[in-house]
């Protein structure tokens, strides 16, 4: 498909061709290890075992690169195993990456837990903040790792400016565009190398699935993910492939939706005498408004807040909703609600990436924002 269509008819057409036996609209789900060759060697379509590829999985990544307008993506059986994937495949021992002070926790503990018992050493830096990223590369910086917006303090960092600081040191930049989409956000297009997405998260929309996903431009580095994609294993299912494709039919409406819901959250959230401080790209007094309006096209659906009261205060807020669902995971179609400093953010204790205690996160759903605007005023008392 031509990558001139509109991002709406991409995320519904692109790898998405008719079968060609029945003529099926939707992909097939092609639930099946091995296939049958033609002869020793004669594969039909290049499909020979699941692990290295699987139509089903072959049309989400088609997919997943039109959208971010890559020339190549990559799908993973979690956002995190793409992440894996990704520093095996950059860096070695004795390579050094920077990463942000705002980050999701697992990303945090991959590098300080794992990645760094292979001999990779990283630095904390404020990703917003151009000449702190550069003041933290070293002679051995592979890597500059950036969330955009951040979780769960939405920190904005410009990434073409970033981009230009990388190719400077010779390193990679790498984006987390989990929180933005490819429809609010197109980092490759800004100067990075390298799209990471959680698609459990926006990507799948609906809370059924977990993957991940890697798109790039270069297409050498491309030919490295794969080898490493197929030799480490950790790849998409075909059926967890096909729910993440027909979540991003509805991407481009979603976003819209949550985006619109999060906007009217944050104005209840601002007025609120228990809420000290409310942390959203799209207000005004966010440091990093002005550049997220210039490399978003709407602000996500995704708000954190501090409370009077401190940390029992936050936790009780999130004990107290009802329509805001208490979990871990965000970007579906329904609210959820955590306290980050005990659930998703507990690996980043004691770090520099360690949270505020009275952090309350609120990943805002698609429901009637009358109901959600009524419940987080119950729930905040």
């Amino acid at each position: 498909m031509s990558d001139q269509h509109s991002f709406e008819t991409l995320a519904i057409h692109a790898g998405n061709t008719a079968d060609p036996l029945t003529g099926a609209v939707v992909p097939p789900i092609y639930q099946v290890s091995t296939y049958k060759q033609d002869g020793v060697g004669g594969l039909r379509g290049g499909y020979e075992y699941s692990r290295s590829a699987n139509p089903t999985r072959t049309a989400l990544e088609e997919n997943l690169a039109a959208l971010e307008g890559g020339r190549r993506g990559l799908a993973f059986a979690s956002g995190l195993a793409a992440e894996d994937c990704l520093l095996r495949t950059l860096l070695t021992p004795g390579d050094h990456v920077v990463i942000p002070n705002d980050a999701y926790g697992g990303t945090f503990r991959l590098f300080a837990k794992v990645v760094s018992r292979w001999g990779v050493e990283f630095s904390v830096a404020d990703t917003s903040d151009v000449a702190a990223v550069r003041a933290a590369i070293t002679p051995r910086t592979k890597a500059i790792w950036v969330e955009t917006p951040s979780n769960p303090l939405l920190g904005i960092t410009d990434i073409a400016a970033i981009a230009g600081v990388a190719r400077a040191a010779g390193a990679r930049l790498v984006v987390d565009n989990t929180f933005a989409s490819p429809y609010l956000q197109q980092p490759l297009s800004l100067g990075a190398d390298v799209v990471v997405h959680s698609t459990t998260k926006y990507m799948g929309g609906h809370s059924d699935v977990v993957g991940g996903a890697l798109i790039v431009n270069d297409l050498d580095l491309a030919e490295e993910l794969a080898y490493h994609q197929n030799a480490m294993g950790a790849v998409a299912g075909p059926f967890d492939a096909w729910l993440v494709l027909r979540g991003i039919k509805t991407l481009a409406v979603r976003m819209d939706r949550h985006s619109e819901n999060a906007t009217k959250v944050t104005d209840l959230l601002t007025r609120h005498p228990k809420v000290t401080q409310v942390l959203y790209p799209g207000l005004p007094e966010h440091p990093g408004h002005e550049i997220a309006a210039k490399q978003m096209k709407a602000f996500g659906g995704m708000v954190s807040f501090r409370v009077e009261g401190g940390e029992e205060a936050a936790v009780q807020v999130c004990n107290r909703a009802k329509l805001f669902t208490l979990g871990e995971s965000l970007g579906g179609v329904e609210s959820l609600v955590e306290h980050p400093g005990r659930m998703t953010h507990a690996s980043a204790a004691g770090s520099p990436l360690e949270v505020p205690a009275d952090l309350v996160r609120v990943s805002v759903g698609i429901e009637n924002a009358d109901d959600l605007l009524a419940d987080l005023t119950q729930a905040l008392g």
